[in-house]
């Protein structure tokens, strides 16, 4: 299947889909009910599933994981009692060594729920900067989150030469 037509079979599929592989979209929303694992898998072409707190340990031996943000790779958030389903978000630059900006679905709340949000900033406040604490902006403040997320850290789109 050509790159464009599997590209278009996925983004057909990603209101089916859900932050956690339990929850289904919602219909009647224009543009449809994202959410972050579908959205992450179809942007990165990193192909992981399961829940977005489950991507760090899928991705061991398959794909490249460190601390360090590329564009492209995508930011594994923990799971915490905020964050059952943990959540992953698309790379999309690298403002400076402790802010970078990201694509990502479903992060807002009320209205913004299931929502894509582009270009975002994500903010590392972890003391050794290795992105393992971060804060993330929220939109419908204006302004940078009040709660510090625990990462995994980053799942890069080259697989491992095992895979390929």
């Amino acid at each position: 299947m050509h790159a464009f037509a599997r590209r278009a079979a996925l983004l057909a599929l990603l209101p089916l889909a859900a932050c956690g592989t339990a929850r289904v979209a919602a219909p009647g929303r224009e543009g449809g009910v994202w959410s972050c694992v579908p959205y992450a898998r179809t942007r990165s072409g990193i192909q992981l599933s399961g829940d977005a707190w489950r991507w760090w340990e899928e991705a061991a031996g398959r794909y490249e994981r460190g601390r360090a943000p590329r564009p492209g790779s995508v930011l594994v958030l923990a799971r915490t009692a905020r964050l059952p389903q943990g959540h992953v978000a698309v790379v999309s630059r690298i403002v400076s060594a402790r802010e970078l900006r990201v694509d990502h679905a479903n992060w807002g709340s009320g209205a913004g729920k299931g929502r894509v949000a582009r270009d975002q900033p994500v903010r590392d406040v972890s003391p050794r900067n290795d992105w393992s604490l971060v804060r993330v902006w929220y939109p419908p403040r204006g302004d940078w989150g009040a709660t510090v997320w625990p990462a995994h850290g980053f799942v890069h789109p080259r697989r491992m030469l095992a895979e390929r």
